[in-house]
This record gives C-alpha cells, sequence and structure tokens, in this order.
C-alpha cells in the first residue's frame, strides 16, 4: 500500500489528509510535508488519519517530530483519529497525553489550545 497526501486550510489551520500506510517506507514523504508546511509559515496542523489503513513506529516518530516542529514555532499538532485499532496504538505509546485526538476536523479547529 501506498501512502496519499494532500493539504488544504482550514480557518488558522492546515489539515494534511492522510491516506494508505504510515510506515518505515512512506513515513518520510509525511515528515517532508509537515517540514515543507512548517517552513512555509503553517505553524498549526491538524493531521487527519481517517483514511490511514497502518501505521508503525516510524510513522508515530514522524508525528512526534513534527509536535516538536510546530511547538518551536509556538504551534500545534492535532490529530483527528476515529479509527479504534490507530487509536489503540495511541494509547499503549502513551501518546494520548502528548496529542490532542479529535473525532473531527471541525472539532480539531475548535479545540482549545
Amino acid at each position: 500500500m501506498d501512502l496519499s497526501l494532500s493539504n488544504h486550510p482550514a480557518g488558522d489551520h492546515m489539515v494534511i489528509e492522510v491516506g494508505g500506510e504510515i510506515d518505515v517506507y512512506t513515513a518520510p514523504r509525511l515528515r517532508e510535508k509537515i517540514v515543507e508546511l512548517v517552513n512555509a509559515g503553517h505553524h498549526h496542523l491538524i493531521v487527519d488519519m481517517e483514511g490511514v489503513d497502518f501505521l508503525d513506529s516510524t510513522g508515530l516518530g514522524v508525528l512526534v517530530g513534527g509536535l516538536k516542529r510546530v511547538r518551536g514555532q509556538e504551534g500545534t499538532l492535532r490529530i483527528v483519529c476515529t479509527q479504534e485499532r490507530l487509536l489503540k496504538i495511541f494509547r499503549i505509546t502513551g501518546l494520548t497525553k502528548v496529542f490532542p485526538i479529535h473525532d473531527s476536523v471541525e472539532e480539531a479547529i475548535g479545540a482549545k489550545t
């Protein structure tokens, strides 16, 4: 499986829609997208993972790295995910305490920092 990425503005945020698998082979593309957006001045990101079929530790590392990158710019990185198999990974790794995880892009946009 491959990785699909697209992004669009939503209010003060930039939404990255991710589809497919985020693994050791595809995670660098997500990292590049996050770096590109932050370098372009987008410091409030929402990663919409509703289309993600698989997430491994490399993908988690990219998300953590992205969070560090936006925080260095006083920004935020929020996750949209309702898939139990992915949420379980966030819970097991303790990343539910690190990332705000929302049920929809609209909820993520409206959330208080």
